[in-house]
Parts: C-alpha cells; structure tokens; sequence
C-alpha cells in the first residue's frame, strides 16, 4: 500500500551526496487508488466535479471559431485539486506532448486524446475509430504527423484526419505501451505480442533474444517492452517486462541484467542525457546512472526517496527530472538533486507525466490534476495558463 509522505521544503543533495500501466502499470495503480479513494473523498469532495462534453476534432477543424465545449457535472475517479482540463480528465493525464505547431496533446487514462489549439480544448472523439481510453506515448515525426500509442493500436494525425492501424494492419498486439521514432524514421512499437518495426506502410516483427533473467518478474508479458531510447551512437535500448535492458544495433543484441550491474531487472523508463549519461529507472530499485562503465545508484545510496522511478525527461536548461512513486518528483542540475512534494505545491505526490512546453514551462500531470513549475514555483497550471480552467 502507497503511503504519501510530505516534506517541509525541497531537500537538496550536493556533489558528497549527502542528503541536506499502473505502477507505470494502470491496473496496480487504480487498485491501490480505489484503497484511498474514501479518504480522498473525504478531504477533497469539494474538488470532485466538472466533466465538459467532449467534442471532435474534426468539427473544430472545420470551424476553427467553435467556443469552448459546454461544461457537465461529473465525477471524477480521483479527486482534482488542481486543473483536470475542465473537467474532462477523470482519472490522469498519462503522456504530454507539444507539436512543431504548437498544439498541445495530452493521452489521457481513461479519455482519449485531448488537444488544445491555442483557441479550444477539446476531447477528440475519431469519425470510423472505435473509442478508446488509454494513451501511453505521443510522438511526432519529421514530416509533422503525430502518432498515437493507445489501447487499440497505434494512431496517425496527419494534421487533416485520423488513421488507425491495428492487427488487422499487422500490429502483433493493439496494447501498445513503448513507442519512439529513431534517426532514420523507423517507427519501434512496443506492444503486449511483442516488439514491432513500422515503416508508415507495414509492420515487421523483432524478435528478442530468448535468454532470460533468473526468475523473471513480468507484470504483462515476456514479450514486452515499455521504453525504447536511441543513444547518441545509433544503439537501440530495450526497456523490458522484466528481463532487464537489451541494447540493440545492426542485427546484435546485448542484455543488460542484474548480474551484469543493472540495478533491477524491471526497467520502466531510459534516457540519456546531453553528456552521454544513461539514466534508468525501475520498479524496484530506484534510479541509477550509467556512465558507460560504472552504475551510480542513488536510491540505493540513500539520495533518493523510492524504488519505483521513471517519467524521465531533461529540460532545455538540462535539468534532469524524474518521479518516484509516493515522494513526488526530482530534479538534478547536474550537481544537486531537488525533491519537490505536496508540500512544495504539488498536487500529489503520485506523478504520472512529465513534460516541457516551448515556453520553459514544466507541467506534471499527477493523480489528482496538472500541476506547472515556472522556474519559481510548482502551482496549479490554470494560474499560468487559463486554457486549462
């Protein structure tokens, strides 16, 4: 059971360290939700309404002077502190993303896409599509199509309409849960059947090698991976369900594991950063560095606060920020590391997303609304930007 802990202010660590789906996985996380759910309701019953009606996207393209979408009241499956989009988010703002044109997309759990053009915000509900719930990933590729990872496969916008493409177009499974674009424009899918390459006309199977951890701990198939990040030499890192990180390129794998130094076989979330630094983060052990040779973990170095780590993302100052379950989120600055809470204006301390707007602008999407870091404070994103109500 998730236990929020709140801290007085930020706790620093200097260059000594010394300290001054739904686990990633929807379905974990909603059960341990629903557990503190009544105390929630009880503290914040006032928070608990406003569900707008959604509307298409294809009718604002249509007549790009439509007002803002008529708000309902509704409950919410947690309750919103701070901005939930008017009311249409009712559990969590998932993934972020912001285009070349400066539309913002957020992947809900639980309600689709929801996109603001800079005039409306608004659910996209997709004439001939199916509906969906979950977004995971949100990439865009360099001709500026934006590309959807959701519970029913894999999603195009084009800018004009949506396609969807499915098993039925080759897709191993529609539970997509990885998703990135590499160099080349080769499109990775990381789906429960497996990992697929994806050229924007068919899909072709990779396999993984069979060698395997010793007691292998997936949570929803051997055959899946959450992460896929290229570093700066062309090599592909496979964050799997449980056996560990296979690094990939021109036909060979290499697997990364407990045994070899990795700090725990289930990886959640990579990133490398601008010196080259790779940067893991688990379910079970924290978070660590992996500078080519050595593994730094700071969790397990008593730096960081909780095992379960990921939402890994560099800011354009190179900030490094991640979440760790129940004790907010951190940033390091290349010396420091800043833990931010509750108690340093953030809404929870359960933080699902993390992502940079073009105006430097910080926003974590957590478990009850979206909060924002202007480079001064953490706040609620409507008192920044008004859009959100």
């Amino acid at each position: 059971m998730l236990k929020f802990r709140h801290y007085a202010k930020p706790q620093t660590v200097g260059n000594n360290y010394t300290t001054n789906n739904m686990t990633t996985i929807e379905s974990k996380k909603v059960l341990i939700a629903r557990n503190l759910i009544l105390v929630l309701l009880t503290l914040q019953c006032s928070s608990c309404i406003g569900q707008v009606k959604e509307k298409s996207i294809n009718d604002t393209i249509e007549n790009e002077a439509s007002t803002q979408p008529f708000i309902l009241k509704q409950s919410t499956t947690f309750p919103q502190i701070h901005t939930n989009l008017n009311g249409m988010v009712r559990e969590f703002v998932r993934t972020m993303y912001q285009d070349k044109k400066g539309n913002y997309w957020f992947g809900t759990n639980g309600n689709g896409i929801i996109r603001y053009d800079g005039q409306t915000l608004e659910g996209v509900s997709i004439e001939g599509i199916r509906p969906f719930n979950v977004v995971r990933e949100i990439v865009e590729d360099k001709a500026g199509n934006v590309w959807f990872g959701t519970d029913i496969g894999l999603i195009k916008y084009d800018g004009e309409k949506f396609t969807q493409f499915s098993k039925k177009e080759g897709l191993q499974d529609d539970e997509i849960w990885g998703l990135t674009i590499d160099k080349s424009g080769l499109m990775w899918v990381g789906s429960i059947g497996g990992v697929s390459h994806f050229d924007g006309k068919k899909f072709t199977p990779l396999l993984l090698p069979d060698t395997k951890v010793e007691n292998p701990n997936s949570m929803l198939s051997d055959k899946l991976v959450f992460k896929f990040m290229e570093d700066r030499n062309g090599t592909m890192w496979l964050a799997t369900d449980g056996n560990g990180i296979f690094k990939y390129k021109n036909g060979e794998f290499i697997h990364l594991t407990s045994e070899n130094g990795l700090t725990d076989n289930n990886a959640a979330d990579i990133l490398e950063d601008k010196q080259g630094n790779i940067w893991i983060g688990t379910f079970y052990g924290g978070v660590s560095k992996y500078d080519g040779k050595t593994y730094t973990n700071f969790t397990k170095d008593g730096i960081i606060e909780g095992v379960e780590t990921y939402n890994l993302y560099e800011d354009s100052r190179g900030n490094i920020w991640f979440t760790a379950e129940g004790y907010g989120v951190y940033r390091y600055d290349g010396a420091n590391f800043t833990q931010f809470t509750t108690d340093n204006g953030l809404t929870s301390n359960i933080v699902q997303s993390i992502f940079e707007d073009n105006k430097g602008q910080v926003w974590f999407g957590t478990w009850q609304g979206l909060s924002l870091y202007d480079g001064q404070k953490i706040m609620n994103a409507k008192d920044k930007e008004p859009w959100t109500n």
